[in-house]
């Protein structure tokens, strides 16, 4: 029912109810018909659920599988360092899905313990829950809103809906009704919907709608009935799992026939398969990417960015649409005044002009006229200011003119006021002329009774309200100046002055004579300009979504360089339209204004179906359900409301569009980083597999014992992939296009430089090795040097692919200090096993000769001088 568009007498008469309110009896009957007025929330996911969901991705499977037959066939040690690596990768995932389960929660605490109403034509206090349609119920400043209503009195009433419309600023009631049916709740202003607040006035107003029908409520099911999705990165990671699990499979069934052929024994071939099929699957990875995504979040806190998601951080890296909100993302969040006006001139606040005398009195009109205050004159811009931002912002533009509120007042008392009224649109003051400060007593010369003993009002508010109690006023010019403001999205107001000698018995608002006008706008942030501009290179489209005026929206967009075009395509505009017609408009559009909940919900939606990977900002309850549904939900840290921040999966410490591009680009290091993980990893393990292939069809025995590759495993899975893990940006990161939702981790030309890695192992490892075993005999220590190539292999193979472009010498051999300790640390922990006389027994070692393994060293080392040579050549690593 479109309520805004009855009188309040026809709604009273639908609802069946008076002025005096319900009955007692009927309130209880309505109440037993319509249900509390709560938000419902609908059944949660089971923790089993979400436990199985966590235990059924193949990595995870994968290494059960191998921790289960580990422990079959006695080797305990390895079985229970792969359980623990499962557990932890777990336990992170079951509690990251049950803090997304919180923003319903969040959303009842919205609700209002007790309300004021009228019942039996007698006020009384009732719990919020028992109020259904048709309660009369009386608003106060400071009062949530407990219910949708249908305004039915009002006495200057302003409420702040920014939560729920995304208005900047509150809104003025009133109780007429409205034409137009589709209007977006931020013009529907004979309305107050639940979960808002009064900001300043009373009212009363008549519930239309309780529970899960109020706006509100439609919220609150908007989110349950998102459907939760995997990130980029649990996507490319399945299918990784998948292809390796096949690997796996093939090889260890290859490696067990081979022996099985040679008659080797079943056990020893068993283990050995495992082996193998742990070395295919870079086991380390789920370790590797936990301990990743948490420095990395480390690194965006740094930068104010709350990560509560720890996947969604590499999912930033492939964004490549941002939907941000104006309001304190792109903008300022404080509404400041940019120019003065007169019916034929225009300045700027900071001109070096000299004021003419009517905009001199204007200033003293601004701060006069005016109930707000400066907590600190000195610091005009300090945040704890108190009142309306737009008073405010008058203030501050005088005290940036070097006037001080303190003396004007001083010098200007006031003895009488008109408030605000929506009905007349403006305010007025009356003050007693008890002196003239220095600065101002030329105006003498323009305004003779501008005297000591005399009496000046001053009024402030919408120009057609002031010409319409103006005397003979040029009102083509005053309006041309007001268009002009209005199209650049600047807010307008007027300012006017009567003299008396005498104070009035009541403030007259009539043959006032206009002084001039002032034009104010929501800044943007100096640092946004640049941040859209490195959205654009890195190949990602800001597309602006908001509540607020598309003239204003527009304005910011073109500061900004959002857009270049004067497209602007509204909430009322977009309602209509089918979803290929909104594909259509969202290849042009760039700003969306006047935009709904469900608005924000359905361009998410058809951007994501245009195969984007789309973050989502917002601060208020009705941003709740596009954060959701967003792959990267961004909330406000500071303006936020908790049902925003529980909704989402990054949170803005400082409310800024900078941080999330700052957030894009740690999330693009990331996935480089798992990248660089995983080719080294597979690569690596490649050769493994290939020196226990190789070697038994040149007539070797089995080239590595089980616990010899699953040493190795340790090695490089576990220290040198974490060292691999926190390698910093590698250049251009932000100049390049973000990578293809679609495309997977091993792409891009990785299985090529997989391939040729493993295999150069091998081939090092089985010349060093082949020639002991064929020229040295059987009883030479041919499987410690393999064993031996194969770590040193790791150590270099890890330099050469710290980045895949630049060289080590330009990036720095230290700059990664994590990678330099953790090759240390596997180059002394090889030689204690070939070594430590008991560590010898153990992994069935032998010492080597130092010109022995100087050799192996420098054979290795041509891995690192290949590889530099292909980046010399513009080919990646």
């Amino acid at each position: 029912m479109a309520w805004h568009t009855t009188s309040p007498t026809d709604t009273l008469q639908q609802l069946n109810s008076t002025p005096e309110g319900l009955s007692s009896t009927e309130a209880h009957d309505r109440l037993g018909k319509h249900g509390e007025n709560a938000l419902i929330e609908k059944g949660a996911k089971s923790p089993w659920a979400i436990l199985w969901e966590q235990l059924s991705s193949i990595m995870v499977i994968i290494l059960l599988v191998a921790s289960v037959l580990s422990a079959v066939l006695g080797d305990y040690q390895d079985a229970v360092v792969i359980l623990a690596i499962v557990v932890f990768f777990v336990s992170l995932g079951v509690f990251q899905e049950n803090q997304a389960e919180q923003a319903i929660a969040a959303l009842k605490d919205l609700s209002v313990p007790d309300v004021k109403v009228r019942r039996g034509g007698k006020q009384s206090k009732v719990p919020a829950p028992q109020l259904v349609p048709g309660d009369i119920v009386i608003l106060e400043t400071g009062d949530q809103v407990p219910a949708d209503l249908r305004l039915i009195e009002n006495h200057h009433l302003k409420v702040e809906e920014a939560a729920l419309t995304g208005e900047s600023h509150a809104v003025e009631k009133q109780i007429a009704l409205l034409e137009d049916e589709e209007a977006a709740l931020a013009d529907r202003t004979n309305m107050a919907y639940m979960g808002t607040q009064i900001t300043y006035g009373r009212g009363v107003g008549i519930v239309t709608e309780t529970g899960m029908h109020t706006e509100l409520g439609h919220i609150a099911d908007m989110i349950q009935n998102v459907a939760d999705r995997k990130t980029p990165l649990q996507n490319r990671l399945d299918h990784v799992g998948k292809v390796l699990a096949v690997v796996a499979v093939a090889f260890s069934g290859v490696i067990f026939a081979i022996g099985m052929w040679r008659g080797e024994d079943i056990k020893v071939m068993l283990l050995s398969a495992i082996s193998v099929a742990v070395a295919a699957v870079p086991e380390g990875l789920p370790a590797v990417l936990t301990v990743t995504l948490a420095f990395g979040a480390q690194r965006m806190l740094k930068r104010h960015a709350l990560v509560r998601k720890l996947t969604g951080i590499e999912t930033l890296g492939s964004v490549s649409v941002i939907c941000s909100d104006k309001t304190g993302t792109l903008t300022q969040n404080k509404m400041t005044v940019t120019h003065l006006l007169e019916q034929e001139s225009c300045l700027t606040l900071e001109t070096e002009e000299e004021l003419s005398p009517s905009l001199q009195l204007m200033l003293l009109c601004a701060a006069l006229c005016n109930d707000a205050q400066l907590t600190q004159e000195s610091h005009p811009e300090a945040t704890d200011n108190h009142g309306d931002p737009t008073e405010i912002a008058l203030l501050q533009a005088v005290t940036t003119r070097g006037q001080s509120i303190g003396a004007l007042k001083a010098h200007f008392p006031r003895i009488n006021e008109l408030p605000f009224d929506s009905d007349r649109k403006c305010m007025s003051t009356l003050h007693e002329i008890k002196a003239i400060p220095e600065h101002l007593k030329t105006l003498t010369k323009t305004y003779p009774d501008f005297i000591v003993g005399n009496y000046i009002a001053f009024t402030k508010g919408s120009i057609d309200s002031l010409l319409a109690r103006s005397e003979n006023p040029a009102e083509k010019e005053w309006q041309k100046q007001n268009t002009l403001r209005a199209a650049e999205g600047e807010r307008v107001l007027s300012f006017a002055h009567r003299f008396w000698s005498s104070p009035p018995d009541s403030l007259h608002e009539e043959n006032l004579e206009l002084l001039g006008l002032m034009s104010m706008i929501d800044p943007p942030r100096p640092e946004a300009t640049a941040a859209v501009a490195t959205c654009l290179a890195a190949g990602i489209r800001p597309i602006m979504i908001t509540g607020d005026h598309p003239l204003t929206a527009l304005n910011i967009a073109h500061q900004l360089g959002i857009t270049q075009s004067e497209h602007v395509l509204t909430g009322k505009e977009l309602h209509p339209l089918s979803e290929s017609e909104l594909q259509e408009k969202l290849k042009t559009y760039q700003v969306f204004a006047r935009v709904s909940p469900e608005h924000k919900l359905r361009i998410v939606k058809a951007l994501q179906s245009q195969n984007k990977i789309v973050a989502m900002t917002g601060d208020g309850v009705n941003d709740a359900p596009a954060l959701k549904q967003a792959d990267i939900g961004v909330a406000m840290g500071i303006t936020g409301t908790d049902v925003s921040k529980q909704a989402a999966d990054m949170i803005l410490q400082d409310d800024n569009f900078a941080t999330i591009v700052a957030a894009v680009e740690e999330g693009r290091i990331i996935y480089d980083n798992l990248r660089k993980f995983i080719k080294f990893s597979v690569a690596g393990n490649l050769g493994k597999i290939g020196v226990m292939l190789v070697s038994p069809l040149l007539g070797m025995p089995l080239a590595l014992a089980p616990i010899q590759v699953l040493w190795l495993n340790l090695l490089t899975d576990g220290l040198l992939g974490f060292g691999l893990g926190l390698e910093k940006a590698e250049g251009q990161i932000m100049q390049r296009p973000p990578t293809p939702p679609d495309e997977s981790i091993l792409g891009n030309g990785m299985g090529y430089q997989i391939f040729w890695m493993g295999s150069l192992i091998t081939v090092i490892a089985m010349v060093l090795g082949g020639w002991f075993w064929f020229y040295e005999g059987p009883d030479a220590p041919w499987q410690s040097v393999l064993f031996t190539s194969l770590a040193f292999a790791q150590i270099f193979q890890a330099l050469g692919m710290r980045s895949s472009r630049e060289h080590l010498w330009q990036i720095g051999l230290f700059s990664n200090p994590t990678l330099m300790g953790m090759i240390g640390i596997v180059f002394l922990l090889q030689l204690s096993v070939i070594y430590v006389p008991f560590l010898q027994t153990y992994f069935h070692t032998d010492a080597l000769s130092l010109p022995l393994l100087l050799i192996i060293i420098g054979a290795n080392a041509l891995i690192l001088v290949i590889a530099e040579g292909v980046k010399a050549l513009g080919r990646p690593v």
